[in-house]
């Protein structure tokens, strides 16, 4: 077996890792201030436009996508460690990048089941970074871990489709460059369980379509994913030709869409994790604490032990999993897919809440990304569907072959 990576994929580390030092870390406190000095906005800090403009003119755009048509042709496997790099700044490097969820995923979407015009209208922008973009599917209403429960209608009515609905948590809606919302609802209500739902494309400015807030994530705006919105749909009209793949197809784009995101989410996690034993570490070897460095104490030394091997464990299950993405495809990567949305959130929670610890009070203030970093890792318990769901579906995965004996 072999765990060396590929040339391309380590010039494009090496790039990265330059951009990261020359370019992110430094700017990490002026996007800070940036944020606290407009505590209302849900705008990008402006310190991003000249970050995006350096990633471009370095070579650093679209990463994420496997099709070089529209982005850098890298497998999952060649990305993976470049997510991870970028996840060790999870508010600044994956929109610099313009690899920020959940553009990402409309961008995956729309390159695999956008027809011809949707992509020019839609996707050509998204890849150039002048637009952003939300996905609506979640509802306050139901529980929307079980996507069979959405109740938004989505009905037909000559040449277009009548939308009514609530949605929130819809990633995206509140950056005002937002201009596409993908929203998922019924388009036969008495059709097969996975049949039911569509995925229509509603512009911002569609009327009928009220944002009626934002909504925080302990506390914070996530500008980084564009902000959070809760949306109603009144009467909103948008004509047949924005369905997206055909009506009836929207379960199962969703969990096309899903896959990608999910491993994503767990590339950068790893980050994360080694953003936060990094801060530890220093940390430890910095303070004295009862005559002696934290470095020296037992359980600090125990945490610092247990966060190299979790890390690594998560690690080289995200790393099986993007090959088998790569070399059988997102079904036949399922099971792993939803075992390392299991594992690496509760990883990096786990090894960023033991850095705040050793940070002290210093691990909850705004003079370090600990708190954020816990923040982000806490919140990906639930995107993409919550761990119980995983745990749900992957036990009944194991259980399938005993029960057909």
């Amino acid at each position: 077996m072999d765990f060396t990576t590929d040339e391309t994929t380590r010039e494009y580390q090496a790039r990265l890792t330059e951009f990261m030092e020359n370019h992110v870390y430094p700017a990490e406190a002026v996007h800070h201030e940036q944020l606290a000095a407009a505590p209302e906005s849900w705008s990008a800090p402006p310190v991003l436009e000249g970050l995006k403009a350096e990633a471009r003119e370095a070579g650093l755009w679209n990463l994420f996508l496997p099709d070089p048509r529209y982005g850098a042709g890298l497998s999952n496997l060649q990305y993976a460690p470049l997510a991870e790099i970028t996840g060790r700044s999870p508010a600044i490097a994956p929109e610099a990048l313009n690899c920020a969820a959940p553009d990402t995923g409309n961008m995956e979407l729309l390159a695999e089941f956008g027809s011809e015009e949707q992509k020019d209208r839609w996707l050509k922008p998204l890849l150039e970074g002048e637009i952003r973009s939300a996905f609506c599917m979640t509802e306050p209403d139901v529980a929307s871990s079980d996507a069979g429960n959405i109740a938004t209608r989505i009905e037909r009515d000559g040449d277009h489709y009548v939308i009514n609905g609530r949605k929130w948590w819809s990633s995206g809606a509140m950056n005002p460059n937002c201009a596409i919302f993908i929203v998922m609802g019924q388009t036969d209500p008495d059709a097969d369980r996975h049949q039911r739902q569509s995925m229509v494309l509603v512009p911002r400015d569609t009327p009928g379509v009220h944002v009626k807030r934002g909504m925080t994530v302990f506390g914070y705006t996530d500008s980084a994913h564009g902000g959070h919105a809760e949306i109603e749909f009144r009467d909103v009209r948008v004509p047949v030709a924005n369905v997206v793949g055909g009506q009836g197809k929207g379960f199962a784009i969703a969990q096309a869409r899903l896959g990608p995101g999910r491993i994503h989410h767990c590339m950068r996690l790893i980050g994360m994790a080694e953003r936060a034993l990094e801060l530890l570490c220093r940390r430890a070897v910095d303070r004295v604490a009862f005559g002696k460095p934290l470095a020296d104490q037992g359980v600090v030394q125990e945490w610092i032990a247990e966060s190299r091997v979790r890390i690594e464990q998560a690690r080289l299950l995200v790393l099986k999993t993007a090959w088998l993405m790569d070399t059988v495809g997102n079904r036949g990567a399922h099971t792993e897919i939803q075992a390392i949305k299991i594992a690496t959130p509760l990883m990096a929670e786990w090894v960023v809440d033991k850095a705040i610890q050793a940070h002290g009070g210093a691990g909850i203030s705004q003079d370090f990304p600990l708190a954020q970093l816990w923040v982000q890792a806490r919140l990906l318990r639930f995107a993409d569907g919550p761990d119980e769901v995983h745990r749900m579906s992957l036990a009944r995965r194991e259980l399938k072959p005993y029960r057909a004996r």
